[in-house]
């Protein structure tokens, strides 16, 4: 019978890809939240301030998915 025990390196696999789906999901987010807005057809100047508000909610999760990503490629070469 097989030790069904997780090793170190597959938790970290396991929690980098729950990251970077986090990520993923805030990704998607920021998308439909500029789709919206491009719909909407707002004036340019409210159009800016949208995507002021969502750039930075892009940029972080654009590193969580990285972060996530590098942590599951390290937990595969390491495990």
């Amino acid at each position: 019978m097989e030790n069904a025990s997780l090793s170190i390196f597959d938790v970290l696999i396991w929690a980098g890809a729950a990251i970077s789906f986090v990520g993923l999901v805030g990704l998607v987010w920021c998308i439909a939240r500029v789709a919206r807005a491009k719909r909407a057809a707002l004036p340019e100047e409210e159009m800016r301030v949208v995507l002021q508000k969502v750039l930075p909610m892009n940029l972080g999760a654009l590193l969580l998915s990285v972060i996530g990503l590098m942590m599951v490629v390290v937990g595969i070469i390491l495990g």
